[in-house]
């Protein structure tokens, strides 16, 4: 059976199997251990009610260490196995992986959002948020897809498909801090077919003084009132760019890339990679906020921003 004991002195299978070095996941365990007990006090029942036995009595669940609670929801937010072979792993039934996913993606949600590597989900807020302190005031906004199973209303169908994908799709928009490659604001999850600058529009973010906001052709006419917008010069029907142009469109892609890697970062966590295949409400936007907090968290971890010792400055002044 998989536990934390078994993997924690193997790096490289911790890595794999959860995207998480063992700094990181042990950073993780105080607030996930909190964020746990908030949801599910000890002394209260799954409706709330006072319990009737003491803490501790009755059976013992598979996942009795809260270790192991965590490693079984990084994996399968890494992986998204079947959750038949997902509880085999772990020790566990089909529907008792089912019963533990659901309740442990909240728990890890709550967590993440305590350590502070949640992004921004509300957009009049984006100015303040603290993830986009770091740095300059330079961003970069872009939408990505999210394969999804394909409704059965035809109404949904109808907007839930995705011309670009071929594909049904779930949408979001992300804003990337450029300076530490951060996610600052991750926009509601859309339908599929909901065009890019439509998105920015509605949502109506907030940007800091001065900003700087990269962005590609897809966000064409998106201009929010004081943010100086770059973009690269679309080709012309018929006409070919000049090689001032495509030069100058090289420096804007090569800025903006930025936003492309943290969406390669964010989709290391397959659930938002592969076809989803959890159906409860809300659970396409909670595993997204995951799977961007999760790259926030690694990027915090692997390249912090270097910090200035102004006493040692003065002293060598």
């Amino acid at each position: 059976m998989l536990t934390y004991d078994s993997l924690k002195d193997r790096p490289r299978e911790l890595l794999a199997m959860t995207g998480l070095t063992h700094e990181e996941f042990t950073r993780l365990i105080p607030a996930f251990t909190d964020a746990y007990a908030d949801l599910y006090p000890p002394d209260k029942t799954q409706a709330g009610k006072p319990r009737q036995r003491r803490v501790g009595a009755g059976a013992k669940g598979a996942l009795a260490q809260m270790t192991d609670k965590l490693l079984f929801i990084l994996v399968y937010q890494k992986t998204q196995a079947l959750q038949t072979l997902h509880g085999l792993q772990f020790g566990l039934s089909q529907p008792q992986a089912n019963y533990g996913i659901h309740r442990l993606t909240a728990v890890l949600q709550r967590a993440l959002a305590a350590l502070g590597h949640a992004p921004e989900r509300d957009a009049s807020q984006v100015a303040d948020s603290p993830l986009g302190q770091e740095g300059a005031p330079t961003r970069a906004i872009d939408g990505t897809e999210r394969r999804r199973q394909r409704p059965q209303d035809p109404a949904r169908q109808k907007a839930h498909y995705s011309g670009k994908q071929k594909a049904h799709t779930d949408k979001n928009l992300v804003l990337v801090n450029e300076v530490t490659g951060q996610v600052v604001y991750l926009g509601p999850t859309l339908p599929g077919k909901t065009h890019d600058k439509r998105a920015a529009d509605e949502a109506c973010i907030a940007y800091p003084p001065h900003a700087t906001l990269d962005k590609d052709t897809g966000f064409q006419g998106y201009e929010p009132p004081g943010v100086l917008t770059q973009q690269p010069k679309k080709k012309p029907k018929g006409k070919a760019l000049s090689p001032g142009q495509r030069a100058l469109n090289r420096i804007f892609s090569s800025a903006r890339v930025v936003v492309e890697h943290a969406i390669a970062g964010i989709k290391r966590c397959r659930i938002v990679k592969d076809v989803l295949r959890l159906t409860k409400a809300g659970i396409s936007d909670r595993v997204m906020e995951i799977a961007c907090s999760l790259h926030n968290l690694r990027v915090s971890c692997r390249h912090p921003l270097p910090t200035l010792d102004l006493l040692s400055l003065a002293g060598s002044g």
